[in-house]
């Protein structure tokens, strides 16, 4: 009987089937529930950034002024507001009752506005949205504003993060296989780099560059990508250094390849575990920082917002709108959480010494 080029026979000729890196990296990994249920929860916010337009939304640029700071709720907008106003008339009648002549005026106001808004119960088709997240104070849908704030803040993330790898692991891979004198250029340079103080700089940057618009995010992508590349360019030399005197890559060697042949095609892809990691763990550092400078007004412009823009915007109001804070708080909360516990996991599941230990 033929035996299949694929598998082997252990010591009691059973047949063994090999396991690749990444089938039993997957394998370990799914052991790790946090670690799993963080996977399928960043998949799921991924998705919902992703098909957000498709998402039957209100237009988180809309303003209602009718609707302005309403609780989240089930109940149709219109009825909501009413509900509110048609409280604070009667505090305003009880006021007038009491002797306080001063209030009729607004207390007319009031009971016009209750008018009207019965009114608009039938005629206004705004009346029966529903913001199960509430509305801010001009009125706008904020589950619509969290959901498109979370595309902006992962975006960041994930172009803060892309540029941080391609740059990082170019210039760290070249400077530990070469050595020598680029070597030395390329890690004094990131010493200087290093030695800035880079959220100053950022800062700096934005607001001297900042302008209106989709121009300022232009601008917060360049600035937290000048010096976000530098631990990643460490971390991958040092990985080169260890594997560039290797029996495969002498083997590569001595058939010929060429230097960027060795780089790319067998030391990167032997380095890949770590880079993916660090990949995995910079994405929240880099959402914290757009945070950062959003919460400082730094960072994206209205009408586009950003996680950091809505909490900033929920500080403000959160003694009397707290859901204007929680909402865009938990969920950023939750995401940055879930990053975390899954970048342990992925350490854990491609760190080889962990095999025996799982």
């Amino acid at each position: 009987m033929s035996q299949n080029l694929n598998s082997a026979v252990n010591e009691f000729n059973q047949e063994m089937k090999p396991v690749s890196l990444w089938a039993d990296a997957w394998k370990r990994l799914r052991r790790n529930k946090m670690a799993l249920v963080s996977l399928w929860i960043v998949g799921f916010y991924a998705l919902v950034a992703i098909a957000a337009p498709l998402i039957p939304l209100h237009d988180y640029r809309t303003q209602t002024l009718s609707h302005t700071n309403l609780r989240p709720s089930f109940k149709p907008a219109g009825q909501i507001a009413l509900e509110a106003v048609e409280a604070q008339a009667i505090l305003l009648q009880e006021r007038v009752d009491a002797g306080v002549e001063s209030l009729k005026p607004n207390l007319e106001r009031t009971l016009r506005e209750v008018e009207s808004l019965k009114a608009a119960l039938d005629t206004d088709p705004a009346s029966k949205n529903v913001y199960i997240f509430g509305t801010d104070y001009l009125g706008r849908d904020m589950l619509a504003k969290t959901i498109y704030g979370a595309r902006i803040s992962m975006m960041v993330g994930l172009i803060g993060t892309f540029t941080a790898v391609l740059v990082g692991v170019i210039i760290g891979a070249i400077s530990g296989y070469i050595g020598g004198w680029l070597d030395n250029l390329l890690m004094r340079f990131v010493d200087i780099m290093y030695g800035l103080p880079y959220m100053l700089i950022v800062i700096i940057l934005m607001a001297l560059f900042r302008k209106e618009g989709q121009s300022s995010i232009v601008i917060l992508f360049v600035g937290i990508a000048l010096v976000s590349w530098l631990t990643i360019a460490r971390v991958v030399r040092g990985q080169i250094i260890s594997l560039k005197n290797s029996e495969f890559v002498e083997a590569a060697r001595s058939m010929g390849a060429g230097t960027g042949r060795i780089i790319f095609r067998h030391l990167l892809p032997n380095a890949l575990g770590i880079i993916i990691i660090f990949t995995s763990l910079s994405l929240p550092s880099f959402i914290m920082s757009e945070s950062f400078l959003s919460f400082l007004g730094l960072g994206v412009s209205a009408p586009l917002s950003s996680w950091g823009s809505l909490v900033s915007e929920g500080a403000n109001t959160m003694e009397l709108y707290p859901w204007q804070l929680l909402a865009p708080a938990i969920e950023m909360t939750i995401f940055l959480f879930c990053m975390n516990f899954l970048g342990d996991g992925l350490r854990d599941a491609l760190d080889p010494q962990s095999k025996n230990r799982t």
